[in-house]
C-alpha cells in the first residue's frame, strides 16, 4: 500500500521508508535523474521487489530492464501459489529468483553493484511499483 505524497526531494529520502511513497510527477523527474547518475557509475544492478503479485514484480523489473536496456532476466524460482511475493533479479547472474512473503511493504529497491570492492554498495529506495513506467 502506498503512502500519501510526502516530502521527497532526494533518493536519501527514501531510506526511512518502508513501503514505497505516492510520487507526483516532479518528484519522479528529480528522483529518477538522481538515480540515473548512480546507475551508470555501477557495473550491475540487484533488484528487490515488494509486490502484490508475482505478475507485477515482474512487470517491474521489465519496466527497469526496457528504460536502462538491459538484457532480460530469467526466472529461475517462482513460488507455487499466489501471494505477496520477494522477487530478487541479478543483472550479473541474469537471474530472478521469487518467493512468496508475508509482511513487507510495497516497492522497488535498487542495490548499484561494482567490481571494485572498495566502492560502497548502494542500495536505494523504495520506489514505486510504476515508477520505471
Amino acid at each position: 500500500m502506498t503512502t500519501k505524497h510526502i516530502d521527497i526531494r532526494r533518493l536519501e529520502d527514501l531510506n526511512k521508508l518502508r513501503s514505497a511513497p505516492k510520487l507526483t510527477k516532479e518528484q519522479s523527474k528529480l528522483l529518477l535523474t538522481e538515480l540515473i547518475n548512480i546507475i551508470n557509475k555501477s557495473e550491475w544492478l540487484t533488484i528487490g521487489v515488494m509486490s502484490p503479485s508475482l505478475k507485477k514484480g515482474i512487470n517491474a523489473i521489465r519496466k527497469i530492464e526496457q528504460k536502462f536496456e538491459y538484457d532480460e532476466m530469467r526466472c529461475i524460482t517462482i513460488p507455487r501459489k499466489d501471494g505477496p511475493i520477494f522477487l530478487k533479479a541479478n543483472q550479473k547472474t541474469g537471474e530472478i529468483h521469487a518467493r512468496i512473503e508475508f509482511g513487507l511493504g510495497e516497492g522497488i529497491l535498487i542495490s548499484c553493484q561494482n567490481f571494485d570492492n572498495s566502492l560502497n554498495t548502494k542500495t536505494i529506495g523504495p520506489f514505486p511499483l510504476d515508477f520505471f513506467d
